[in-house]
């Protein structure tokens, strides 16, 4: 099972020092509730007596009368005194538990952070359902299900808000909240599953970013935490911390925007620069070849032609054709695929990386991305960068084919390894590619949409077949489209 994707990742240890084995129940599936004090004290009394009163009983059968009361007497005085205790234990107790209570919703109502109470008794169920069918890896049985992950979403019951969110929302009461989760959580919210990811491995501790729709409608970002349940009852009462950060990203947009703009500035100049240096070096030998071709046709004009002079004249055109060929071959080198660096690569980490990049784009699209890979996918022999370039090219056309078409919009990205290749499959359920279309969109500037430039999947093309992959498009079960791209496995 993998551990849960988060943008967050916390440092907090899980229930055990190593991680638990896929064969492995987590604790939480197999502990017992721990005994509330109400019945501890409810217990004793019982105890109590059941120890004494067979004494007392004993003690009025046997002897005369007044030995039996003399007996009986001190028995009884001490059941009497038990049971009065044990009723006092039990009072006092259920004050404690009042008063302990009491104490949770002052400072559940009365902390200066969002915090929520959330009935996850369901997921839980579920979760502990699959564990003990045999199913480890959660996250890719729900990729290839994800109607039964959002039906599972919506049997998640928010239980209650504290007035802080309603203050930081501007929400007019805990009604606006108070309901199925999946009514707060869009359908491009992708942290669901690594919740029942969490619960599968046994995690004590999960945080992560997540976008929510306020009462108002209004999309939010948010940094949420929260303590994972120790046995199945605590899952009907989890504690949800959250944070608004849609100020703090909005922020670091703009900073990576204006980094992005004197990035770009920068490649311009150098870019410039870069010409100047290719139009220098270009130039000469053109300007020679030039020179050289008209001296030739002048000799060649006279009467007699200089027949000697002409093939010298050609013969430098020659020589600097030559030069600026030599020139243009340096710079297609500099530039050439083959000089990246191939290294063991992890496919699984390179398309969730792709999936930060572009997550922004896909929730404008409306678009959800579900990852399904083996725990024991090898790694593949690529450029880290190219092929992140490559689910990034493919995951957005997956996004933009469904845009504006009603229903769901899943892309589903699948990995498995087959004989000494990674197979990496990016189906949508988008209209679908047609047959007659499907060799010529790998072509340079051939696009399918408004405004496009053609040089997404050209791009991906020439990267996978750098690395010795391959690339095609084939039809989805149930339509839709699906790119497969092969990178070689990585040996030793």
């Amino acid at each position: 099972m993998r551990q849960v994707f988060s943008r967050w990742p916390s440092l907090a240890e899980t229930s055990a020092e190593v991680l638990p084995k896929s064969d492995v129940l987590p604790a939480w599936m197999t502990a017992t509730p721990p005994r509330q004090w109400p019945v501890v004290a409810r217990d004793l009394a019982v105890s109590t007596l059941a120890v004494f009163a067979p004494a007392i009983l004993a003690a009025l059968s046997v002897g005369q009368p007044v030995e039996r009361y003399g007996v009986a007497l001190p028995i009884g005085m001490a059941a009497i005194l038990s049971g009065a205790l044990a009723v006092f234990l039990v009072i006092r107790s259920r004050r404690e538990a009042r008063h302990w209570r009491w104490q949770c919703a002052e400072i559940f109502e009365r902390a200066g952070i969002s915090m929520w109470r959330e009935d996850w008794t369901a997921a839980g169920e579920a979760v502990m359902a699959l564990r003990r069918a045999g199913i480890s890896d959660l996250e890719s049985y729900f990729a290839n299900r994800p109607d039964e992950l959002r039906a599972l979403k919506a049997r998640v019951i928010i239980r209650d808000v504290n007035a802080f969110t309603l203050e930081e929302t501007g929400a007019p009461g805990k009604d606006a909240y108070i309901g199925p989760l999946d009514r707060l959580l869009p359908e491009t919210d992708q942290t669901f599953v690594q919740w029942l990811v969490a619960f599968g491995r046994g995690d004590r501790f999960f945080r992560s970013e997540a976008h929510v729709t306020t009462a108002e409608g209004v999309e939010i970002d948010t940094l949420f935490t929260a303590m994972l349940p120790r046995d199945l009852a605590g899952f009907s009462n989890i504690v949800v911390t959250s944070v608004d950060i849609t100020a703090y990203k909005k922020a670091q947009a703009r900073l990576a925007a204006a980094q992005a703009d004197a990035a770009n500035t920068s490649r311009i100049s150098t870019a410039n620069a870069f010409s100047a240096s290719v139009a220098h070096e270009v130039n000469s030998p053109l300007a020679a070849i030039l020179a050289n071709a008209q001296a030739a046709q002048r000799l060649l004009r006279r009467a007699p032609p200089d027949i000697e002079e002409a093939a010298a004249a050609v013969q430098d055109v020659v020589s600097q054709a030559s030069r600026a060929r030599d020139v243009v071959a340096r710079i297609t080198s500099h530039f050439s695929r083959s000089s990246s660096a191939f290294v063991p690569v992890d496919v699984v980490q390179a398309a969730r990386n792709a999936n930060l990049l572009v997550e922004t784009d896909l929730r404008r699209y409306g678009a959800v991305v579900h990852l399904a890979a083996p725990d024991d996918l090898p790694l593949a022999t690529a450029d880290l960068v190219q092929i992140q370039q490559v689910f990034v090219n493919l995951m957005l056309n997956a996004a933009q084919a469904m845009a504006g078409r009603p229903g769901r919009r899943d892309i589903t990205v699948t990995l498995r390894a087959e004989r000494s290749s990674i197979v990496a499959d990016v189906t949508d359920t988008g209209p679908g590619v047609a047959a007659d279309r499907r060799a010529r969109i790998f072509e340079p500037f051939h696009s399918t949409k408004e405004g496009g430039m053609g040089m997404g999947l050209a791009i991906c093309r020439n990267c996978l077949d750098a690395h010795g992959g391959d690339i095609w498009v084939d039809e989805a079960p149930g339509g839709g489209a699906v790119f497969r791209f092969t990178l070689p496995i990585a040996h030793g």
